[in-house]
């Protein structure tokens, strides 16, 4: 079933891609949209850990014409509010002892700010301000997400992790490492930081793009399409990408509960410092659209009978404001 989506997903964006191989593309200042992650993307019928993440952005260029810095390409501000949900083996549990994940949310909102270099380097910070918990309002949203497609019935949030305010901050570096002559196939360093009480941890790891690919200053792959009196223009971009990461997990509060807090919850876990994750996909973006569809496998993250998860991430942008 996988491989038949993966061949239908292929198909249709090469049929986008010679459709409009002749188009001409336009400069945009802005760009709004969201991003969909769930595990029933892979339509393997299961509903476990990493159940759902819904994320609403809108990002938008700095005046380039008035950069200081000439090693700077480009400043990007971001805005963000999404949710993150969490479930054991199944989102329908009567008995506690068969939960092997917590049940557990995130709620958020928070901002960034990504620094692209004509290196095409780039250094993006971000800061959130959230919550886990019964305030995260994740059975709230699970039973409208099932009642609104006929799923199941759930039970078991009543052992949900408990409430704790979080305020976590991000910085992620990317750096490319080599592109072959044909500038068609590139490889670049991926890594970050979290530092916070709700999520703390490092990663690095290769992106390998192939296909019609960007500059990674002006790429979907690092979220700046969008541009303000850039001295260059570039096209519409249409790739396939793989990414390893190799994850150190030093806190994650949606599986021990809380950093600050004595009552953690009545069903925690504690984690596997060390996860593998492999990422692989399609981007294809043009004039105002952008869209990205993406299979995320990941290892065992718990101290328990929990199994190694998997996902699909599906994401679409609309860009505004023409140069």
């Amino acid at each position: 079933m996988i491989i038949k989506h993966k061949f239908f997903i292929i198909t249709i964006l090469f049929a986008f891609n010679a459709a409009i191989s002749s188009a001409q593309e336009s400069s945009y200042k802005s760009e709004f949209g969201f991003r969909s992650e769930n595990d029933s993307y892979l339509a393997q019928g299961q509903d476990r850990y990493y159940t759902n993440g819904l994320f609403l952005k809108f990002r938008t260029a700095l005046d380039q014409s008035v950069l200081k810095n000439p090693k700077l390409n480009k400043v990007i501000w971001e805005l963000e509010a999404g949710q993150k949900m969490y479930n054991p083996q199944t989102g329908s549990i009567l008995d506690p002892d068969f939960i092997d994940r917590p049940f557990a949310a995130y709620l958020y909102g928070g901002g960034a700010v990504n620094f692209l270099f004509n290196s095409e380097n780039n250094l993006k910070l971000s800061i959130q301000l959230g919550t886990i918990g019964p305030s995260a309002k994740g059975k709230e949203a699970q039973e409208l997400l099932h009642n609104t497609f006929g799923f199941y019935e759930i039970n078991g949030w009543q052992w949900q992790v408990n409430n704790e305010f979080g305020i976590n901050s991000t910085m992620e570096f990317n750096k490319l490492i080599n592109r072959l002559r044909s500038g068609k196939t590139d490889f670049s360093l991926n890594s970050y930081l979290n530092a916070g009480n709700t999520f703390a941890g490092i990663g690095a790891g290769i992106l390998f793009r192939t296909g019609t690919i960007n500059p990674l200053h002006s790429s979907a792959s690092t979220q700046s399409t969008i541009s303000n009196n850039s001295r260059t223009k570039f096209g519409k971009e249409f790739f396939f990408y793989a990414k390893p990461m190799l994850h150190y997990i030093a806190y994650d509060a949606t599986i021990q509960g809380g950093m600050f807090i004595n009552d953690k919850g009545p069903a925690v876990f504690d984690i596997k410092p060390v996860v593998f994750s492999q990422q692989a996909g399609a981007v294809f973006s043009m004039n105002r659209w952008t869209a990205d569809f993406s299979f995320i496998f990941k290892s065992r993250e718990i101290k328990s009978n929990a199994k190694p998860h998997q996902y699909g991430s599906l994401a679409l942008f609309y860009r505004l404001n023409k140069e």
